[in-house]
């Protein structure tokens, strides 16, 4: 494999202001799972670069994989890869793939639709466990408003832990558009309050429906609270007022997954 040694390459440069910056065309990995995981899911890899100490060991099938899906592959000193990878004990290697959203319409192809309809969630670590536990509750989308964090990004990929990659995933998206296609699709729309609501227990999730999750701290808008079908309320004993989002999302879709499907989960 091709050895690169200086900080200043063009290749490290890229990768530091993917880190920094983001983009709309591509995205940072970080991980030798998630790579994996991308890989698997033929994602498309641009390059991939691995810590020198970790290239004769356990990655070399990963490193053939990736060449023979047409990435090219660097080897790069621990010192190099620390200024490439966005965390602060990088793990050994890092890759650009393209960016892959999905669409408003992929989100909606397949019913019965459970689609999660986020608005304003900031923490993209946050969005990464909502897209995982989507997935493995039986979601058949995600969609990311355009006030949401990328779930693209790559905070957000490593809390997802390759979901991302499987499940239909739409970003910036104008959610009140979303929402008027989505209920003319035939679509219920819950929005999520801490309190008032239907119970969530008592909340039909069996027929298609879309969740409508608040950000961190201020919850819901007006706008978007206008502008559902129902409201739905997770049961909480006192003093216990709310829950993190992504929690919330979790309880919410476990029970979705109970209500369609009580016998097809798996335990483990």
């Amino acid at each position: 494999m091709e050895r690169i040694t200086s900080r200043q390459n063009p290749v490290v440069k890229r990768f530091r202001e993917l880190a920094r910056a983001g983009s709309h065309e591509w995205m940072l990995l970080d991980g030798e799972h998630l790579v994996d995981e991308a890989v698997n899911a033929g994602a498309s890899i641009d390059v991939v670069a691995f810590a020198d100490r970790l290239t004769q060991g356990r990655l070399t099938t990963l490193a053939a994989r990736v060449q023979s899906a047409g990435a090219r592959a660097i080897v790069v000193p621990d010192a190099v890869l620390a200024a490439m990878s966005p965390v602060q004990r990088p793990s050994g290697v890092v890759a650009i793939a393209r960016r892959s959203p999905a669409t408003v319409a992929d989100v909606l192809a397949r019913g019965p639709q459970l689609v999660l309809l986020l608005s304003e969630v900031q923490d993209p670590g946050n969005v990464g466990a909502i897209i995982r536990a989507a997935e493995a509750c039986g979601a058949t989308g995600v969609v990311a408003g355009d006030a949401c964090a990328d779930p693209f990004g790559w905070k957000a990929l490593r809390g997802a832990m390759g979901s991302t990659f499987r499940l239909p995933v739409a970003a910036r998206q104008p959610l009140p558009d979303v929402m008027q296609r989505a209920r003319a699709e035939g679509l219920r729309i819950f929005a999520t309050v801490p309190r008032g609501g239907t119970p969530l227990p008592h909340c039909d999730l069996q027929a298609p429906c879309g969740i409508l999750l608040g950000g961190e701290g201020p919850g819901l808008p007006a706008s978007l609270m206008d502008a559902n079908d129902a409201r739905m309320t997770i049961p909480m004993r006192a003093p216990v007022e709310s829950l993190n989002v992504a929690i919330a999302a979790a309880l919410i879709l476990y029970e979705a997954s109970t209500q369609r499907a009580p016998r097809t989960l798996v335990s483990r």
